[in-house]
């Protein structure tokens, strides 16, 4: 006999076909489906969402988005509330929106005009957040526990401008539009320290604007140890721990490398469909954090923490474009001796003529532009070169090599995975746009005479305000947004009193 599950209806009522929705239809008709935010991909997933957490006793779903920063922020719901979460969203405050790395509201959140330049955030009203079944994963870490990403409405249906996961999606609908897809992956380094343990003590607390001190740690690995079997050996229980945590949450995972400094650690994934690589960066992220801490480590996406002198961690993404009907790779030369296609080229001047301006999206802390120093396999100016990996764009591939790409090399791993993708694809269909021609490259990526990046990130900002490419693609609300954001964060720090000042000056003058 066969026994129907819950969420299957009969032709009558709707059921079978290829518009078949296998969904209770007294769980529709909410938020959702008045205003059409899901297609037939994310309707079929969510009943697969409902039977998995049915044969797994799921008992805890988290509702996520990524904020400006990268941040997953969101809430956990109790079984019993998903149906009507996947009927009409979950609410948050729109203030999330509007707040720097500290928590700080930057704009007048309960004020009538905010200063945002955008209705729909007055007094930190609701936003809505509408859950993308397709995004659904069990936590292998967290017993009975799964996670799923959204996206942000306002409560009449419209866009949220500032929901960056939106913003990535708009661009790549306006580069398949052109009949053009974007691949890519992803080289994701980070630290891992060993945790001195879990109490937190008075200083730890912070506030909004004050963050608490950090929370002590100790080195895991000596350093100078690149791709060091012994040392990566030395660190396997770890290691397994990421390996299985990882592939169950079906990331595109293809090695776990020891990198050069002490404590540093490399992920890289396969290549990709950007958006789905982009959610699989945030993914990757609280997993290896919650993973490391589970174990008793501290793992952290700063670029340059303390200590790490030697070696920062950066994030390189390769990106390639090709034809949405072929397959074809659109950077893949015909002519023989050169590295990319004439699109390529115009992809690749683009990147170099807002490199400035991008890297407010590539490296959106005060923290990773310390990390732009000479001879440290980080660039530090506006160069590029062929399988060059000092300089900030490395190409590779040529004429008959379907993986030719391009490498920016620039990138924090703290970045907002949708913006630093959305910003590299601005940037790049600009330049074929205009048709600009990239310079020769370099074969001396530490002494080209070249336009330095930008050397902290209150100078980047001002590039990204003055970038007519950006504030047409995102919109100048979105820019400003941002910028706005970002200065009042680079403000702070430049008003805090360092220990480097304090031992410099305090004791001669």
């Amino acid at each position: 006999m066969h026994e129907r599950n819950v969420d299957e209806r009969p032709v009558a009522e709707g059921g079978g076909g290829i518009s078949a929705r296998p969904i209770l239809q007294k769980d529709r008709g909410g938020f959702i489906d008045e205003h059409g935010l899901w297609g037939e991909a994310q309707y079929a997933a969510a009943g697969q969402l409902r039977r998995v957490m049915d044969e797994l006793g799921i008992e805890m779903v988290r509702f996520s988005f990524a904020d400006q920063h990268g941040i997953l922020r969101g809430k956990t719901l109790a079984r019993a509330a998903v149906p009507a979460a996947l009927r009409s969203g979950v609410t948050a405050p729109s203030s999330l929106l509007l707040k720097d790395t500290s928590g700080q509201s930057v704009f007048s959140v309960f004020s009538a005009e905010t200063g945002v330049g955008v209705d729909g955030f007055s007094g930190a009203g609701d936003i809505v957040l509408v859950p993308d079944p397709t995004t659904f994963r069990v936590l292998p870490w967290a017993e009975r526990t799964a996670i799923v990403l959204c996206e942000l409405r306002f409560p009449d249906g419209g866009v949220v401008p500032f929901c960056t996961r939106t913003l990535l999606r708009t661009e790549l609908e306006a580069l398949a539009a052109r009949g053009l897809g974007m691949r890519v992956g992803a080289e994701l380094e980070f630290h891992v320290y060993r945790s001195e343990g879990d109490e937190l003590r008075a200083e730890h607390v912070g506030a909004p604007g004050r963050p608490g001190a950090a929370v002590p740690a100790h080195p895991t690995t000596r350093g100078s140890q690149l791709l060091h079997d012994d040392g990566l050996d030395s660190m396997q229980p770890l290691v397994d721990a990421l390996y299985h945590g990882l592939t169950r949450l079906d990331l595109p995972l293809r090695s776990i490398e020891l990198e050069f400094g002490p404590s540093q650690f490399e992920l890289t994934m396969e290549a990709g469909d950007a958006a789905e690589i982009a959610d699989a960066i945030v993914l990757c992220r609280t997993a290896v954090r919650s993973i490391c801490a589970r174990l008793g480590y501290h793992a952290t996406f700063m670029s340059r923490p303390q200590g790490a002198d030697g070696a920062s961690t950066g994030w390189h993404l390769h990106q390639s474009l090709y034809e949405l009907g072929s397959g074809e790779g659109a950077f893949v030369p015909d002519a023989p001796g050169t590295v990319l296609s004439l699109l390529g080229s115009s992809y690749l001047a683009g990147l170099l003529a807002h490199a400035a301006a991008g890297a407010a999206f590539a490296t959106p802390t005060v923290n990773g532009y310390k990390r732009y120093q000479p001879f440290s396999l980080a660039p530090d100016r506006i160069a590029w070169g062929i399988d060059n990996k000092g300089a900030m764009i490395r190409a590779v591939g040529g004429p008959g090599d379907p993986a030719t790409r391009l490498e920016n090399r620039s990138g924090e791993p703290a970045a907002n995975p949708y913006l630093y993708i959305a910003s590299q694809l601005v940037s790049g269909m600009d330049g074929v746009d205009r048709g600009l021609v990239p310079p020769a490259p370099t074969t001396e990526p530490y002494a080209a005479d070249a336009e330095p990046l930008p050397t902290n990130l209150g100078a980047a900002v001002d590039a990204l305000v003055g970038d007519e490419a950006f504030r047409a693609a995102f919109g100048g609300a979105v820019v400003d947004w941002y910028a706005t954001i970002k200065r009042a964060e680079f403000a702070r720090y430049l008003r805090h009193v360092s220990d480097w000042e304090q031992r410099e000056y305090f004791g001669i003058i």
